[in-house]
């Protein structure tokens, strides 16, 4: 699962009082407690050069792209892929692995669970607002050659038509001439300091979970070079075009929200305190797309798929793993449900769930050589099913209005093209709205609303006023999420309204 979740609650920066995991203190540590070992870093944290900046980096980062790179450098014997670490928001990741000199532990959870790994190939943090002049000076650096990113979806700053919104108070920041803090912003001055300083071609690999990542990424910079006076950037878009690749990616592992109880158990494991714990499950995949402007990590020799097509692995994840998490978080947030297990265990949940991939989604998708559809499909809720993750459904369900579009709404404009209306993929939707305009479970327990059109999103559930006609009808009408299509279409209406009747109980 991409970038999404990782947050820590307030009681993880309690200390301890143990002696804090670092280079001094892993090497006399000694695996003893719950667990009967813990491994070492692939690779010499302290040989290691940066080589990759990343922006985004959150727990899912830490728990998938930097693992595959640290292995990847350990399988070639190179030092020269570590990773320099961009926090966008809080300080929080740096004040987690700042004293650890980078060090952190990856915790699995469930059957097949490898040992507690302690991961070596993050060697600088920056923090964005504080420091952006660092940031572009780290991606204009010689010695960096690719550029990952997990920003979130909300991290580009799209507006409703996709494009970069230049409306967003950020991004005129940034083109005005502030030191950038947005990401785009970071990526286009940093290429602008690479092209005078003649610093060489570099990579930049979206990991988020868009549609065609690598070319929305792209036509995100070249959004943000339109914006600027011609002469200010005078020739960088003829080196981009010529020295930067975008390739797109598919990224899958579910990273759940680490807790004092996961913090515990890795203390317990290791003996020392480590503030950076992440959790996640055995499962991992990597897709990306072999189209590279230089040097790069073997991330194959690591376990990543590295081919010329990536988007039916994509649009497969999308739509079946990642759609299907959606509705889980909705619906079993709604019927007070704490955790995607818990969900799933729901029996009218895991039908509605099955359903959705099977008779909505499968029909809509092309398949890629050796992937079979309904072993997918078991595999996903076998992963949903493991109780040992804990991952919350309020914590999936935030920014829902970024997410809907690229996990649900087109298997639903590709239903409704075929002449199909996707009952379950309007149930998840449906699901979604009452989370918005109730904003409590069944148990009257409040349900946050984390996301960027907040406001937005409570304004019009307001002037639904408890009917579902209305409802419906005030959330088609937010164009950024749902566009003038599916606003006019009278079945799926229909079928929205229909579902929403039944999850509020309220029949118009």
């Amino acid at each position: 699962m991409a970038a999404g979740g990782g947050a820590v609650s307030p009681a993880f920066e309690v200390s301890t009082g143990a002696r804090r995991l670092s280079l001094a203190t892993l090497e006399p540590a000694a695996g003893h407690g719950r667990r009967t070992s813990w491994t070492a870093p692939a690779v010499d944290p302290r040989a290691l050069r940066v080589g990759v900046v990343h922006l985004g980096i959150g727990a899912f980062h830490r728990a998938h792209q930097a693992v595959f790179t640290e292995l990847a450098a350990a399988a070639t014997g190179r030092d020269d892929w570590g990773i320099t670490g961009v926090t966008q928001r809080s300080a929080s990741v740096r004040d987690q692995l700042g004293p650890q000199d980078g060090l952190y532990s990856v915790l699995e959870r469930g059957r097949g669970a490898a040992p507690l790994r302690v991961v070596g190939s993050v060697r600088e943090v920056l923090v964005g607002p504080d420091d952006p002049v660092a940031v572009v000076d780290r991606i204009a650096d010689p010695a960096v050659r690719v550029v990952t990113l997990t920003v979130t979806e909300k991290g580009y700053r799209r507006g409703a038509t996709g494009r970069l919104d230049r409306s967003d108070p950020e991004v005129m920041a940034d083109l005005a001439g502030r030191p950038p803090r947005t990401a785009v912003g970071q990526l286009v001055r940093g290429l602008q300091r690479r092209l005078a300083s003649d610093a060489g071609p570099v990579t930049l690999l979206s990991c988020d979970n868009l549609v065609g990542n690598g070319t929305v990424l792209r036509g995100l910079l070249d959004d943000f070079l339109d914006a600027l006076p011609p002469a200010e950037v005078h020739g960088l878009a003829d080196w981009i075009a010529t020295s930067v690749r975008f390739p797109s990616c598919m990224v899958d592992r579910i990273v759940p929200a680490t807790t004092a109880e996961d913090r515990a158990e890795a203390l317990a494991v290791l003996g020392l305190e480590d503030r950076g714990v992440v959790v996640t499950e055995p499962f991992s995949q990597w897709v990306v797309e072999d189209d590279f402007a230089a040097d790069r990590p073997a991330w194959e020799l690591a376990g990543a798929v590295l081919t010329r097509d990536v988007a039916a692995w994509e649009t497969v994840k999308l739509r079946m793993l990642n759609a299907t998490h959606s509705m889980l978080a909705y619906l079993g947030a709604l019927r007070g449900h704490e955790t995607i297990a818990a969900a799933l265990a729901d029996d009218h949940l895991a039908t509605a769930a099955a359903a959705l991939m099977v008779e909505d989604v499968a029909p809509t998708l092309r398949v890629s050589d050796g992937l079979d559809l309904a072993d997918y499909r078991r595999e996903v809720l076998a992963r949903f099913a493991n109780p040992a993750l804990r991952h919350r459904t309020v914590q999936v369900a935030m920014d829902g209005s970024q997410k809907l579009p690229v996990r649900l709404l087109g298997t639903i404009r590709d239903r409704l093209a075929a002449g199909a209306v996707p009952r379950y993929a309007a149930l998840a939707v449906a699901g979604w709205m009452v989370y918005v305009a109730r904003g409590r479970d069944v148990r009257d327990r409040d349900l946050p609303l984390e996301d960027p059109l907040a406001d937005r999103l409570r304004a019009a559930a307001a002037t639904g006023d408890g009917d579902p006609r209305r409802l419906v009808s005030s959330m088609l009408d937010i164009q950024e999420i749902f566009g003038t299509d599916l606003r006019d279409h009278d079945e799926l209406r229909a079928v929205l309204i229909d579902h929403v009747a039944g999850l509020t109980g309220v029949r118009g």
